[in-house]
């Protein structure tokens, strides 16, 4: 990627290959994951090669699966001796720091602080920012794989396991509940990922900003009730769904609800940056102020 001349990145060359690296837990990649991950940076290698891309060029940053799972070394190790690519294994925190970086180059942030959500497979992010700085930020271990694998088990989805599936959401999120009640967030940014879902559902492209969408919590409320009550094969049928999306949006629209709900939001802005944005205004030297930081 390269930067235009309005400061937006550019894509020379894009590839996504979705791997699940946390589909049978994030203590351990299980083996049909661990190969699909080696496939993957293969393939990215080979890409890169071919378009000259320098060794010195190259960054690869592992998340939630790779700071957990027992295994993360061995996978590291394979990784060079077939890819020649080093991971770089980034905490929680530098995550964090990483999506609102990329965020903050997409969407225009109102005049008051906001709540970023970036949902993983193995993770999901949350940052309390606005535009000057970060007041609060934590990755929690519950992505999409971890509640899908948990939680649904019935198809469609039964009423019992959202009871449940929310239950856990009050106990596990506390941390982020007691850092609404100190900075309270009107907004929600959603980065990427299941919110470009909600993008191809609810926008029109034809008038939706290119970095960004705008919408009401009202009108997220009649996807999230059609998704939650369709059967896998009903969501394999539908077009405008990404095939990786299919099978773990239920438990991710059950988890936006309850955070919509829980922090009070009144509007939800959907961010095409997340990390890999952020992790190119690393690169270049940007920066991100913490509070209590001063001025540098």
């Amino acid at each position: 990627m390269e930067r235009d001349s309005d400061g937006h990145w550019h894509v020379l060359l894009k590839n996504k290959i979705y791997v699940k690296l946390a589909e049978e837990g994030i203590q351990r990649i299980g083996a049909a994951p661990y190969a699909r991950g080696l496939n993957a940076l293969r393939q990215f290698r080979s890409q890169l090669d071919e378009a000259g891309v320098p060794q010195e060029n190259i960054r690869a940053f592992g998340t939630a699966a790779l700071r957990t799972a027992e295994n993360a070394p061995d996978f590291f190790k394979e990784v060079w001796e077939i890819a020649q690519i080093r991971p770089e294994s980034i905490s929680g925190d530098r995550e964090a720091a990483l999506i609102y970086k990329g965020v903050r180059q997409a969407v225009p942030f109102p005049d008051h602080r906001v709540l970023i959500m970036d949902i993983g497979g193995g993770s999901v992010e949350f940052i309390i920012a606005d535009r000057e700085q970060v007041h609060w930020q934590q990755s929690f271990p519950i992505g999409v794989s971890v509640l899908f694998r948990d939680f649904h088990h019935s198809d469609p989805i039964a009423t019992e396991e959202i009871r449940h599936l929310n239950q856990f959401l009050e106990k596990a999120l506390e941390a982020l509940w007691q850092a609404l009640e100190q900075f309270p967030c009107p907004t929600l940014i959603g980065a990427s990922g299941t919110f470009d879902v909600i993008d191809i559902f609810l926008l029109d492209p034809a008038t939706k900003p290119e970095l960004y969408g705008h919408l009401a919590p009202g009108d997220f409320e009649p996807l999230r009730d059609m998704l939650t009550r369709s059967t896998l094969a009903e969501r394999r049928a539908m077009e405008q769904l990404p095939d990786e999306r299919v099978e773990m949006v239920v438990v991710a629209m059950v988890l936006i609800q309850h955070v919509l709900e829980r922090a009070n939001i009144r509007d939800i802005f959907t961010s095409t940056y997340a990390m890999k944005e952020g992790m190119l205004a690393e690169i270049r030297g940007e920066r991100v102020r913490s509070e209590g930081e001063g001025e540098k």
